[in-house]
C-alpha cells in the first residue's frame, strides 16, 4: 500500500496539469491535497481574524491590538515564510456559527474604552483600516453596489469605523462599527445533507446598544432582540469613540443556498472586469515587437548580409583600407571590458532571477499558486531563487573564464553576496521602519534567521557548486583574434552618446509592460487580488522579445560607427528600463495612493526601489546575452586574414 501512494501522487499531478492545460477557461486552481470540507447541518464554522489593513498607511496590525473581544486563549495558525512576509496574523476569533443555523443579536462581548484605546480607535477609523477575517479558508468580503454599472464589486474586509456628524452639528465624530451581520453561502449537495462554503459576507453597522438595568452578561438588549424579532437595520443612532464610552459587540449569522460550486467560490474574487484592458496592453506590446522585429530582420536578412558579402569578397589591400563599419573593430570588439569582474556578477545574478520568474511564472499559469494558499507566491519566488544560485555561478564562471580570469572563489563569492546583500540590507532598514511603528508588518527574529539561513545555507553553496562546474569547463572561444594594440574610438555623433543611447534603449521594454505594471502596483498597494498570470506570462514574453531586438539594434548601429565597447552598454541599454519603472512607480505614489504617513511613504519607496533593482537586473542580462549571442554570430561569418 506504501508503495503505491507516490504513483498514486504522481498520477494525481499529472491528470491536474493535464485538465488544467485543456480546460484552462475552467481556472483550474486547486492543487491535489487541498480538498473541499464538507459540513453538516449544525457543525461548527471556525471563524478567524486575519491582520487589520489600510491602503493608506501600508502599515498592518494585528486584529487584537485594538480593543475588539478576545476568545478565552487566542491562538495563533500556523504560517508559511509568504504570509508572515506580507504581515499576515491568522488567529482564533470569539464569534461562533452552526452550519445552516442563523443567529441573530449574539453578544460577543461588552468593553469599556479607556483614553488610550479610544485614541488607537480614532487613529484606526482616520487611516481607514479595514478588519479581515477568513472562513474555510475565504475572506471575508463587504458587497457593495455600484448603481452606475448596475453591478456588485467586493470590498476585502469592512472598515473599523466612520466618520461622521449629527443632525445640527458641525463636530466631526469617530463611530465603530459594533454589529456585524454575516452571510455565508453554500453550496448544498443534492444527494447527501452536507454543504461546502463558497461565500462569506458581511455587513457592518455601527449602534449604540442599549439594554435595562445593571450589566451583568445575561442582559436583553432593546436595541437588537431575538425574543421580539427587532434586528439592525441601520446606524441611525451609532456608537461613539470616546473615553469611558460602553461599546457592546453583537452580531447576526445568516445563510443563504448558492448555486456555485466549491470549485469556482474563489471566481467572484477573481473576476476581473479590465480584460478589456489587458488585451489592449498586450495588443499594444505586441505592436511594439513587430515593429522591433521588422527591424531586426532588416538588419539580419539584408543590411548584415550584404555587409558580410562585400567584407568577403574584398580582395586588393586597397579596398580593404577603404573598408568601414563593424568589420574594422573584429580585433577589439571581443576584448574584455573595465570592471569585467562586476559585469560576470550581474550576468550571473540576472540568469539566476530570470531562472526564477520563469519557473514561477509556469507555475502560475498552470494554477499551482493559487490565491487561497496565502503567502504561496512569495514562498515559492523565494525558495526557487535559492535554488537558482547554481545557475548564478554557472553563467557568471562561465563569462568570468572567457575573460581570461583566473580567481573563480572570488567572483562566486561576489555572485553569492553582492545582489543580495544590497537588498538585504535596504529590507533591513524597511523593517526596522515597521518594527518601530508597532506593525505586525515587521518581520520577526525567527523569519528573519531562516531567510538568512537560504540565503547562507542553501543559496551560497549552491552558487559555489555551479561557478565549480562553470569554471570546469572550457573555456568560451572567441570567433576572431583580439590586437594586442586597442584601437581609437572615433568621434561619435550627439545620438551614438552612450548615456543618450542607454537611455533611449529602455523605453520599449518599459512601454510593452507598463500597462500591466498599473495592475500589479493596484494590487500590491491597494490589497487586490491579481491572478491574471496568463496574461502576465504573454507580457513577459513580450518583454524577453523586446529587450533582446532593442539591444541588438542599438549595438549593430554602435559597431556600425566603429565603437566596440558594447559589453556593458548591452547591459545597461535593456536595464534602464528599470530607470523608467521607478518613475512610473513615483508617478503612481502621487496620483493614485492617498499615503501621507512620512514612514509609509519611505517603505513604498524602499520597495519599488528594490522591484526596480530586481528589474534592471533581470531585463539587462536578457539584453547582453541577446548581443552576446548576435556579436559572435556576425564576426563568425567573416572572413579575416
Amino acid at each position: 500500500m506504501e508503495l503505491a501512494r507516490p504513483q498514486l501522487i504522481h498520477r494525481w499531478i499529472s491528470v491536474f496539469m493535464l485538465l488544467c492545460i485543456f480546460s484552462f477557461e475552467a481556472q483550474c486552481f486547486y492543487l491535489p491535497g487541498v480538498a473541499p470540507q464538507d459540513f453538516l447541518k449544525g457543525d461548527p464554522l471556525m471563524v478567524k481574524v486575519n491582520k487589520l489593513t489600510s491602503t493608506k498607511t501600508q502599515l498592518p496590525y494585528s486584529y487584537y491590538s485594538l480593543p475588539y473581544c478576545t476568545p478565552k486563549q487566542i491562538v495563533d495558525s500556523a504560517e508559511n515564510l509568504g504570509e508572515v512576509l506580507r504581515g499576515d496574523r491568522i488567529e482564533n476569533s470569539p464569534y461562533e456559527f452552526h452550519m445552516r443555523e442563523p443567529q441573530m443579536c449574539n453578544v460577543v462581548c461588552r468593553s469599556v474604552l479607556n483614553a488610550k484605546t479610544a485614541k488607537e480607535l480614532k487613529e484606526k477609523i482616520e487611516d481607514e483600516y479595514r478588519v479581515n477575517m477568513i472562513l474555510d479558508n475565504l475572506p471575508l468580503v463587504m458587497p457593495i453596489k455600484r448603481p452606475d454599472l448596475d453591478t456588485t464589486v467586493y470590498q476585502h474586509g469592512f472598515y473599523v469605523g466612520l466618520k461622521g456628524q449629527y443632525a445640527g452639528s458641525k463636530e466631526e465624530k469617530h463611530f465603530i462599527h459594533n454589529h456585524l451581520i454575516f452571510t455565508v453561502k453554500f453550496h448544498k449537495d443534492p444527494q447527501t445533507d452536507a454543504a461546502r462554503v463558497v461565500g462569506f459576507e458581511v455587513r457592518p453597522f455601527s449602534v449604540k446598544h442599549e439594554y435595562d438595568g445593571e450589566w451583568n452578561g445575561k442582559n436583553r438588549l432593546t436595541t437588537c432582540d431575538p425574543h421580539a424579532k427587532r434586528t439592525v437595520t441601520s446606524s441611525d443612532s451609532p456608537q461613539e469613540v470616546e473615553d469611558k464610552k460602553e461599546i457592546i459587540f453583537t452580531y447576526d449569522v445568516e445563510f443563504e443556498e448558492s448555486d456555485i460550486k466549491w470549485a469556482s467560490r474563489w471566481d467572484t474574487y477573481l473576476l476581473m472586469a479590465d480584460d478589456q484592458i489587458h488585451w489592449f496592453s498586450i495588443v499594444n506590446s505586441l505592436m511594439i515587437v513587430l515593429f522591433l522585429s521588422g527591424m531586426v530582420a532588416m538588419i539580419m536578412l539584408r543590411t548584415l548580409y550584404r555587409d558580410i558579402s562585400k567584407y568577403n569578397q574584398l580582395e586588393t589591400q586597397e579596398e580593404a583600407q577603404e573598408e568601414t563599419g563593424w568589420k574594422l573593430v573584429h580585433g577589439d570588439v571581443f576584448r574584455p571590458p573595465i570592471n569585467s569582474d562586476l559585469l560576470c556578477v550581474y550576468v550571473g545574478t540576472g540568469v539566476q532571477f530570470f531562472g526564477m520568474t520563469v519557473v514561477t511564472m509556469t507555475f502560475a499559469v498552470l494554477g499551482f499558486l493559487s490565491p487561497s494558499n496565502r503567502g504561496g507566491l512569495m514562498t515559492a519566488m523565494l525558495l526557487l531563487w535559492a535554488f537558482m544560485g547554481v545557475f548564478a555561478g554557472y553563467a557568471s564562471a562561465r563569462l568570468y573564464k572567457m575573460f581570461k580570469g583566473s580567481e573563480w572563489k572570488k567572483i562566486t563569492l561576489k555572485t553569492a553576496l553582492m545582489f543580495p546583500g544590497v537588498v538585504f540590507l535596504l529590507f533591513f532598514v524597511l523593517n526596522a521602519l515597521i518594527w518601530g511603528e508597532k506593525s505586525s508588518g515587521a518581520v520577526p527574529f525567527g523569519t528573519m534567521f531562516a531567510l538568512v539561513f537560504l540565503w547562507f545555507g542553501i543559496a551560497v553553496p549552491l552558487v559555489f557548486v555551479g561557478s565549480y562546474v562553470g569554471f570546469k569547463k572550457p573555456a568560451i572561444e572567441d570567433p576572431v583574434k583580439t590586437n594586442k594594440i586597442p584601437r581609437q574610438v572615433p568621434e561619435q555623433a550627439w545620438y551614438m552618446n552612450p548615456v543618450f543611447s542607454i537611455l533611449i534603449g529602455g523605453i520599449l521594454p518599459f512601454g510593452a509592460v507598463f500597462i500591466e505594471l498599473f495592475f500589479i502596483l493596484t494590487s500590491i498597494w491597494l490589497q487586490q487580488f491579481y491572478y491574471i498570470f496568463g496574461f502576465l506570462f504573454i507580457v513577459f514574453v513580450i518583454l524577453i522579445v523586446t529587450c533582446a531586438e532593442i539591444t541588438i539594434v542599438l549595438c549593430y548601429f554602435q559597431l556600425c560607427s566603429e565603437d566596440y565597447l558594447w559589453w556593458w552598454r548591452s547591459y545597461l541599454t535593456s536595464g534602464s528600463s528599470a530607470l523608467y519603472l521607478f518613475l512610473y512607480a513615483a508617478f503612481y505614489f502621487f496620483t493614485k495612493l492617498e499615503i501621507t504617513k512620512p514612514v509609509s511613504g519611505m517603505l513604498y519607496f524602499g520597495y519599488m526601489l528594490i522591484a526596480s533593482y530586481a528589474f534592471f537586473v533581470l531585463t539587462g542580462t536578457i539584453g547582453f546575452y541577446a548581443c552576446f549571442w548576435f556579436t559572435r554570430l556576425i564576426y563568425s561569418s567573416l572572413k579575416i586574414d
